[in-house]
């Protein structure tokens, strides 16, 4: 009886242990949240994938409430990224030329992250796994694992003193790396940071690309019977011009983390049929009569086949 009672006690801690962990990484999260959003900073990022390094100077700063970013590269080929709230531009130093985005939503340059935290444990589980050290700095490691095999896994390394991402990896479902981000340097300033733009102004070429307004995904002319548990509608573009001037319908939707795009056009010629794989990047394109149909996101390759599979024309 004395075993029994012990082993009922053992296990009651372990699971109040299991409880406060997850309470406390989802704690770990929604502070880097309000960091990344609130604070001014600046470093050096190095991002790795598809077995290419790319390392660029970062600048976030908070300007009447409303957030800007910058990113510039260090190396070839020269481009400077900025994001002020939904508008993203880049500049290409070797054309001179700076294309801006209208976007219907505004997201991080950094990592992809919901904007409520509380849903994430309804398609993911979080743990604390330790400490270690990141651009000088300690970090909290926060485990962010699927509860299917429709998504990656994450782990972030959040900074300890002003709680700010330093490292991010995406794993493969077979837990090799798919992609890092992680900050060699990174500095939190006490005023909004000036802007360091690689371009002059008055002599670039600006091309605009003004997306078609947002519709309700109601209005789009297919449906999906495919949602893999979590994913929600961002947004639905009807006849959306692509580089090639083709008028495409463009679904995004998103678990927070992860996206997914949904693409409709006609159809070119015999059409495109089969799956294809760049790092974390999968895309899978069918031919449904006389459209092509092309679905691709930073998911598994069985999660876009599975929502390509259940894409029904009205």
């Amino acid at each position: 009886m004395l075993i029994r009672i012990f082993i009922v006690l053992l296990l009651t801690v372990s699971i109040a242990y299991a409880d406060n962990s997850v309470v406390s990484a989802q704690q770990w999260l929604e502070k880097m949240q309000a960091a990344m959003k609130n604070l001014n900073y600046q470093g050096t990022v190095v991002f790795i994938k598809n077995g290419q390094l790319d390392t660029m100077k970062y600048q976030h700063s908070l300007v009447n409430g409303l957030e800007q970013e910058r990113l510039f590269s260090l190396n070839s080929p020269l481009r400077e990224i900025t994001r002020k709230s939904n508008e993203v531009s880049c500049f290409f130093k070797e054309t001179n030329e700076k294309v801006i985005n209208h976007h219907p939503i505004d997201s991080s340059l950094i990592i992809n992250f919901p904007q409520a935290i509380d849903v994430v444990n309804q398609n993911y589980r979080l743990y604390l796994e330790g400490e270690e050290s990141v651009a000088m700095q300690i970090a909290q490691i926060v485990s962010i694992k699927p509860k299917d095999q429709l998504r990656y896994a994450r782990k972030i390394w959040i900074a300890q003193q002003n709680f700010l991402p330093l490292k991010v990896e995406t794993y493969h479902n077979d837990g090799s790396v798919l992609e890092q981000v992680v900050f060699t340097n990174l500095q939190v300033e006490n005023n909004h940071l000036k802007p360091d733009n690689l371009s002059d102004e008055q002599a670039v070429h600006v091309k605009h690309l003004h997306i078609t307004q947002a519709e309700p995904y109601e209005k789009a002319p297919f449906i999906l019977k495919n949602w893999p548990n979590g994913f929600e509608t961002v947004f639905f573009i009807p006849n959306s011009l692509q580089k090639n001037q083709k008028p495409v319908d463009h679904l995004l939707i998103s678990d927070g983390f992860a996206s997914v795009s949904v693409y409709l056009e006609p159809k070119s010629g015999q059409g495109i049929n089969g799956l294809h794989a760049l790092g974390l990047v999968n895309s899978v394109s069918r031919v449904i009569g006389d459209f092509q149909v092309t679905v691709l996101g930073e998911v598994p390759a069985n999660t876009v086949e599975l929502i390509a599979e259940g894409i029904v024309l009205h």
